[in-house]
């Protein structure tokens, strides 16, 4: 029997009882609605209404794919930086190590000041910042801890150094960072909604959880709760495929036959 179907029955066995423990049980004035009171609130209010889940869903989706890249692409960067040169490594690992220790709550109205409430670049420069240092580390690590057996079949064949960078580094790279960006799917969404907290367009997920709570609209606030924590399973889901796809020799990806 696969593991998918155990989970299966679980997460309806949990969804069945959250159900029966909300109807049976007086929760007035506990924010914890009932999963059907939850999907009627998703349903009204996905593609209208004063907080339309569906488009604040795609907008907050653009706002983290968009940071996902931009810190995907200067970490890329810095970490082949760093391992080329030791000056490099010296000067950018420090700086990626700061920028991972500053909280989101701190740099997101600094973001917001810097290129304006309203501004999509804001929230994906918040998301940029949280997923730069896992990338930076990742693929450092996966351009220095090379096979030295490797490295000297190379350099017995007279290989140059982009020859040993793109058939031995970049290579060995890979897994690392597909493994950085795994972390960096959930990071961007959770940037992206807790930068959003802070000020930005009511058609985004995080002002639609913030006012909905305000409103004592729990349901709605659940429901978009859900809708992203949906939104990053299958962010992830993505990336985990095209590891597959791109690097299927790898033992993390092989299918081990029973």
């Amino acid at each position: 029997m696969r593991w998918y179907l155990p989970a299966l029955l679980v997460f309806v066995g949990t969804i069945a009882l959250w159900e029966l423990a909300v109807q049976s049980v007086d929760t007035q004035g506990f924010p914890l609605p009932a999963p059907s009171a939850i999907t009627a609130a998703l349903i009204d209010n996905w593609a209208e209404g004063r907080w339309p889940i569906g488009k604040s869903a795609a907008a907050t989706l653009m706002e983290a794919l968009g940071g996902l890249v931009i810190g995907t692409t200067a970490g890329v960067v810095v970490a082949g930086l760093t391992a080329r040169f030791v000056t490099a490594r010296e000067l950018l690992l420090p700086l990626a190590i700061g920028a991972s220790a500053v909280p989101i709550i701190a740099f997101a109205p600094l973001m917001n000041n810097w290129f304006g409430v309203l501004n999509p670049l804001s929230k994906m420069m918040i998301v940029a910042v949280l997923v730069f240092f896992p990338v930076v580390v990742n693929v450092t690590r996966g351009l220095t801890q090379v096979e030295p057996a490797a490295i000297e079949l190379m350099r017995s064949y007279a290989a140059s150094d982009t020859a040993v960078l793109w058939n031995v580094r970049v290579p060995n790279a890979l897994p690392y960072f597909f493994t950085a960006l795994k972390v960096g799917t959930t990071l961007s969404l959770i940037g992206a909604i807790v930068g959003e907290y802070f000020g930005g367009s009511s058609e985004v997920l995080g002002r639609v959880i913030v006012q909905s709570a305000s409103a004592l609209r729990f349901d709605v606030t659940w429901a978009a709760i859900i809708v992203g924590a949906v939104t990053g399973i299958v962010l992830y889901l993505a990336i985990a495929a095209i590891e597959r796809v791109v690097i299927p020799w790898h033992a993390s990806v092989r299918t081990v036959e029973p």
